[in-house]
């Protein structure tokens, strides 16, 4: 038999008066009114207690690390949840959400059919509840939670808007230092090829970029991707945006904002003109041509800048104006009922005509304009579509490919407001007796000897904002003028679609 230990009997004694006592504090252990059989003293005196399940007492949860283990006794039995019967719009969603991700699609079509009923709305109430909108990143309250210095790289450092935004006119200007970069060697350890442009002077390397820019300058523009010291260059050297604004090339110098040319293509006398510009209907005869040769390009007076164009580049790029390397097409498509076929009881067939035809203008430096409309595509019209082409020996058998011209129709063109006085308002329009700038105005031959039509036109900008301006025409009003009768009639313009600049390489210049 195993003798017993002192201590180890002396620390049974106080664990059990510690728990007893602990147990009668908190009034854990009921009191019995039953006395203790023999049995179940011999089991106390043992330390061990057999009691009835209903009347074992509450004992203190059993804790983990400091952290005592909970029973949640509000949650219902998944069982219970699965077999309760929707109640609510939302509920009815939720179900048939889940019976759709089952495979059962008939009973998910009628919990929405009846979730829908319920209320009309509930697929939003289901997105807000199960997707909601992400929230915007709360900024933390300290920026530099660990308090270091701010020439210790650290992230908490950073920026919490994201990367500073840099206009263009901020990257252009730190490009005013840089140089032209030379090719790098082509194996380690050899020479660099030789860069000689990188050491011609500032003041040649300008001219040079002038002399680009009047020979082509959307050749000019794209030096500006080179290096960073061309794109400084392109976009800051106001003496070449200058040059070219004034200049007959690409400038208002070939802008027109009084007609120019009789409607027959002969150049017009100044005492022809009447004081606003427009010639008087009885000076509309036609009058022999006289060669576009005799009108040499000259340069303009200095165009003053102001506030909506501050620099030569803004006013070249913004400023209404037409070009004459390129014509503008306007392709038309409509529909229209085809005849039934008589022979035919049929009522179910009805044909339809799908009608396409175009309409060419192609604006000249000397006040000049070509008008064209036909159903011939642009491949096969716009290598024809000059001067040489228009005369009257093209008959209808003729099989040449210049045959297309021969329902051109010779014509002037002008541009609306001043050449020296933009973007007026229309107030100060009226005081001035000046129209407001944006618009081109067209007269042209009729069918007829004793017609003439005349469009209103106005310049606009499409596709990709800032990539390219001026190269749309809108319709603003078409008229037929009767010389014989003098009367005015309007054109309906419901199938008609705006003008698109297209570049033609074979017009060169638009000399």
């Amino acid at each position: 038999m195993v003798e017993n230990n002192p201590d180890l009997e002396t620390f049974r004694k106080q664990w059990r008066e510690e728990v007893t006592a602990r147990s009668n504090a908190k009034g854990m252990i009921p009191n019995h009114s039953r006395p203790l059989t023999s049995h179940e003293s011999s089991d106390r005196s043992k330390g061990k207690i057999d009691l009835p399940p209903s009347e074992v007492p509450n004992e203190e949860p059993e804790t983990i690390d400091g952290i005592s283990a909970q029973a949640y006794h509000d949650l219902e039995n998944k069982e219970d949840a699965a077999s309760k019967e929707p109640q609510s719009a939302l509920e009815h969603y939720e179900k048939a959400t889940e019976r759709e991700d089952q495979g059962n699609l008939g009973d998910s079509v009628n919990l929405y059919r009846k979730a829908y009923r319920l209320d009309a709305a509930v697929d939003r109430i289901y997105k807000n509840k199960h997707f909601p909108p992400s929230n915007s990143k709360i900024k933390p309250t300290n920026p530099n939670p660990s308090n270091a210095p701010v020439t210790v790289p650290n992230t908490a450092h950073h920026s919490l808007d994201g990367p500073q935004t840099t206009t263009i006119d901020d990257l252009i200007a730190s490009f005013s230092h840089s140089a032209i970069p030379t090719a790098p060697p082509p194996t380690e350890g050899s020479q660099p090829p030789p860069c000689p442009i990188s050491k011609i002077p500032s003041e040649i390397l300008v001219e040079i970029l002038l002399r680009t820019a009047i020979a082509d300058i959307a050749s000019f523009a794209r030096l500006s991707a080179v290096c960073k010291s061309f794109a400084y260059l392109v976009v800051t050297e106001d003496r070449i945006w200058e040059r070219i604004c004034h200049g007959y090339e690409y400038g208002f110098a070939a802008m027109h904002y009084n007609w120019k040319a009789s409607i027959a293509g002969a150049p017009l006398p100044e005492t022809e003109l009447s004081s606003d510009g427009y010639l008087n209907i009885s000076t509309l005869a036609l009058t022999p041509s006289i060669p576009f040769s005799t009108i040499r390009p000259l340069l303009l007076p200095p165009l003053s800048l102001n506030l909506t164009y501050t620099s030569y580049r803004q006013m070249l790029r913004t400023r209404p104006r037409l070009r004459f390397n390129g014509c503008y097409i306007s392709t038309v498509n409509y529909h229209r009922p085809g005849a039934s076929n008589t022979y035919s009881n049929a009522t179910y067939i009805s044909p339809v005509h799908i009608v396409t035809y175009y309409r060419y203008l192609r604006f000249f430096r000397d006040g000049t304009v070509v008008s064209l409309l036909t159903t011939n595509e642009p491949a096969d019209v716009v290598h024809h579509l000059t001067k040489e082409n228009l005369h009257s020996h093209h008959n209808k058998e003729s099989m040449l490919p210049s045959a297309v011209m021969r329902h051109a129709l010779k014509g002037r063109w002008k541009l609306s407001g001043s050449l020296h006085s933009p973007n007026m308002d229309t107030a100060q329009a009226n005081d001035h007796h000046i129209e407001k700038e944006g618009d081109v105005h067209i007269e042209t031959e009729g069918v007829d000897p004793k017609y003439m039509y005349k469009m209103d036109l106005g310049l606009r900008s499409a596709g990709r904002a800032g990539a390219t301006r001026n190269n749309k025409l809108v319709w603003k009003g078409f008229w037929s003028y009767n010389r014989m009768t003098d009367d005015w009639a309007t054109f309906a313009l419901r199938n008609d679609r705006a003008f698109f600049w297209s570049r033609v390489r074979g017009y060169g210049m638009g000399w």
